[in-house]
This record gives structure tokens, sequence and C-alpha cells, in this order.
């Protein structure tokens, strides 16, 4: 045997026994709400106050991910990893995160919203869409979709959709500030001729 191929079976032998040395445990993770015909059954809020994804703040603050109480459990999750990304701006590194997540948890609305955010901010909108599309398979035609999709469709360009999806919004939640935001900004970009960042 080579001095180089011992070294390698010492380390790997050390590395196996440290690991069966290991204790584990199991997390369970909360459900998700249901939802039914559309709406949700639940208290719970996909993308509304500080939390709207890809839509705009109020006071000019700088956008979150989604809700501070929506965190999930495990803070080193792909999902939360996901998010932060997409807060810092990384958005090919919060796409990665949130693929990951939806691979993981099919059926996470928070996942399929963080993975369309990201499409968005990439310009991949085709695939923002299918994402979107999913979402709206899991939680319905709930405000804080319609936002996030008004939103993007505002960052294509496509003002006409997004008028019509932030209406649609606001027929739902006429008291949501993030969806009255939205429409301003798209307001103001009709106007100045200015596009979406």
């Amino acid at each position: 045997m080579t001095v180089e191929f011992q070294r390698f079976a010492f380390v790997t032998v050390t590395g196996l026994l440290w690991l069966s040395a290991c204790e584990t445990t199991t997390v369970k993770l909360p459900e998700l709400p249901s939802f039914t015909r559309g709406e949700a059954t639940g208290s719970v809020p996909l993308a509304v106050a500080d939390g709207d994804v890809t839509g705009s703040t109020t006071a000019g603050a700088a956008p979150k991910l989604i809700q501070d109480d929506m965190t999930p459990s495990a803070p080193n999750d792909d999902l939360s990893v996901g998010r932060e990304q997409f807060r810092q701006g990384n958005y090919g590194n919060s796409e990665k995160y949130c693929r990951r997540a939806v691979e993981q948890m099919p059926k996470s609305a928070d996942a399929w919203l963080c993975l369309a955010a990201s499409y968005d901010r990439l310009k991949r909108f085709d695939l923002a869409d299918r994402a979107y599309l999913q979402l709206i398979r899991i939680a319905g035609r709930s405000a804080a979709v319609l936002n996030n999709m008004g939103y993007s469709y505002m960052l294509r360009g496509d003002y006409r959709r997004a008028r019509a999806t932030l209406n649609e919004a606001a027929a739902k939640d006429p008291a949501n500030p993030f969806v009255q935001n939205n429409l301003a900004l798209l307001a103001e970009a009709t106007t100045t001729k200015e596009g979406i960042r």
C-alpha cells in the first residue's frame, strides 16, 4: 500500500466512525394550511404586508421575501437559504435553493413563490410563469399570488396584463397595501414610460 492510500483509508475510517457516533434527531415540520377552491382555509397569508416577494413595499423599504412569521422551522433548510439569497440580491443562488426546496416539498406554496420570484429577477419569465401556474394550483388565485404575478408582468413591461392582474388582486383584498402600492407603481411607470426594475 502506498502512503497516500493509507492516509486516505485512515481519514475515511475516522470520518465514518465520527459520523456513526453523531446523534441524529428528527424535526417534524408544521403542516401547510390546506387550500380549497382557491381560498386559504388557514390564516397564513402567502406574501402580504412586508412579505411581498416581488412586489413593491411601503414607504420605499427594501422588499422582503416572505413574512418573518412564516420562516420555516429549520433555519438552514433550502427554502430559508433561498429566501436569504433573494434578500441579498443573489438571484441565481436564490433560484438554486428555492428549486431544491420545491423538489423536496412540491406542495409548498412558499417554495414555489420563492422560485417564481427568483425566476422573475433572473428575467426567466417562461419559468416564472410555470412556477406561478403551479403556485395557483396549490394556493389558488389569492390576492398575494396575484400581486406577485402582477409585479412580474410589470417587470416584463406588459402593463396591460399587470393592470388586469393587480385589479383582480385589489378586488380580492382592497385593503392590501402592497397591491395598492403596485397599482401606484404601475400608474407611475405608464405615465413616465420608465420600466420597473
